[in-house]
């Protein structure tokens, strides 16, 4: 009898709809994967077991697939929402020690500044100490704010950078100036008098605590007849002390403090050709200059911050017929900070922004792929879970190979459903049901015409 035939149609059909309608209800779903019901054909054995009737005997599911296929990428406002464009799955805290693994990149923050998904599930990757990310450490849940941890975004005194640049001038002195009146007779210079020297700037200098210090330049065209040496300019310096220090040299009132001795120990001396060009071989030092200073000089005697050395580098200075110019003045060091926002880079990293206008790495977003992602295990959530058919999590950077897409931030995935396409097979299952519907009535039509034969 075909009863059998159309009741396993009618089952397959009714299977592959309700895959097909998950899939139509998860078509806003971010980071969902659609479904495919695949089908097998039914025979039965004869009973010596010596091979399988000609006519099958209907069809079966074999199995519901799901197809990992990407999705489109569309962008947001929240900078934690993360896209994965191409192969691999976030690695999420199940909350008992294991792992859980999802595309959906829908996170936020919690109040104890772990990176959640909408179930509070937290997300895994590599947390950077003091900066330095250790690639290959085992996985665990990010934390962006973490009281145990040095929040603050950590000084740099000015000349301790990586380039060592210090304090990069370049002036354009007036060459029509003559020598100061102090200067010219015989007097020394005093940053109190201003006629004691020709032009002054002034940068923000940093020490090892992150204090910001006035660091002042002071400018003294030199008489040829004196020196010997046609266009050259003496360069002094003092440094403010900031609030809450004590200043070396009476009265405590004081606020800057001179860094020459008695005005006659100089930064350098600087040295121009006929062209107006700066000469970096013939100036005194050659260049750079070097600056010291002590920490009593920077207003905390007994050593409450560390004393520092670094560049005066005037080159690209010039010594024209035109008004004194200060073109740029930078220099190297910052002040201590505090974290203000972050974002996502492409291969994962956690880059936080601190209010004094660095960045520096605060963790790393890891990713996990398998050799058969079909494998895995829908716990719905989004979530999967590993399984023997998965294989075992392989961890990598994203964007390291292609089993590790890049991340994408303040982006999600969407759902890869092709509603058109699921809408066609929708039409083409219900038909199918149909069909297997009058297989079924047919054969009850032929049983009856058969049991009512006389």
């Amino acid at each position: 009898m075909g009863f059998q035939q159309g009741l396993s149609g009618l089952n397959s059909s009714s299977k592959a709809l309700d895959t097909i309608g998950n899939n139509i209800a998860n078509s806003s779903t971010v980071g969902f994967k659609n479904g495919q019901a695949q089908f097998s054909d039914v025979y039965a054995a004869a009973l010596n077991g010596s091979g399988a009737s000609p006519v099958g005997i209907g069809s079966k599911v074999a199995a519901i697939l799901q197809q990992f296929s990407q999705g489109n990428i569309s962008v947001t406002n929240n900078p934690l929402d993360t896209a994965i464009n191409g192969g691999g799955f976030f690695q999420l805290d199940d909350g008992s020690g294991g792992t859980l693994y999802s595309r959906n990149g829908q996170f936020q923050l919690d109040s104890t500044g772990f990176i959640i998904n909408a179930q509070g599930k937290q997300l895994k990757g590599v947390m950077a100490v003091n900066g330095i990310i250790a690639t290959g450490s085992p996985p665990e849940p990010l934390r962006l704010f973490d009281p145990a941890k040095s929040l603050s975004g950590v000084p740099l005194a000015t000349g301790a950078s990586t380039s060592a640049a210090g304090v990069q001038a370049n002036v354009n002195l007036d060459s029509r100036l003559g020598t100061p009146s102090v200067i010219a007779n015989g007097g020394v210079f005093n940053y109190a008098d201003p006629n004691s020297y020709s032009q002054s700037t002034a940068s923000t200098i940093y020490d090892s605590l992150g204090n910001p210090h006035t660091y002042s330049l002071y400018f003294v065209k030199l008489d040829q007849a004196v020196v010997g040496t046609a266009n050259s300019w003496d360069v002094y310096a003092t440094v403010t002390n900031p609030s809450g220090s004590t200043p070396p040299n009476p009265p405590s009132t004081a606020t800057f403090q001179d860094l020459s001795t008695a005005g006659t120990v100089t930064v350098g001396r600087l040295i121009f050709d006929t062209a107006g060009a700066v000469d970096k071989v013939n100036s005194t030092p050659a260049f750079p200059f070097t600056q010291s200073l002590t920490a009593i000089d920077l207003g905390y005697p007994g050593a409450i911050v560390d004393p520092q050395a670094f560049n005066v580098d005037f080159s690209g200075s010039t010594q024209y017929g035109a008004p004194f110019a200060v073109n740029a003045l930078v220099q190297d060091g910052y002040s201590s900070g505090s974290l203000a926002g972050f974002n996502i880079g492409r291969d994962g990293t956690i880059l936080g922004r601190y209010t004094n206008g660095q960045t520096q790495p605060v963790g790393q977003v890891t990713l996990a792929s398998f050799r058969n992602p079909q494998g895995l295990q829908p716990l719905g959530d989004n979530a999967w879970s590993q399984s023997p058919q998965s294989g075992a999590a392989l961890v990598g950077v994203p964007g390291s190979s292609g089993q590790y897409g890049p991340l994408q931030s303040s982006s999600l995935e969407d759902s890869n459903v092709d509603l058109t396409q699921e809408l066609v097979l929708m039409i083409t299952q219900q038909r199918a049901y149909q069909a297997n519907a009058q297989t079924i009535k047919t054969q009850d039509s032929v049983l009856q015409t058969l049991v009512n034969l006389r």
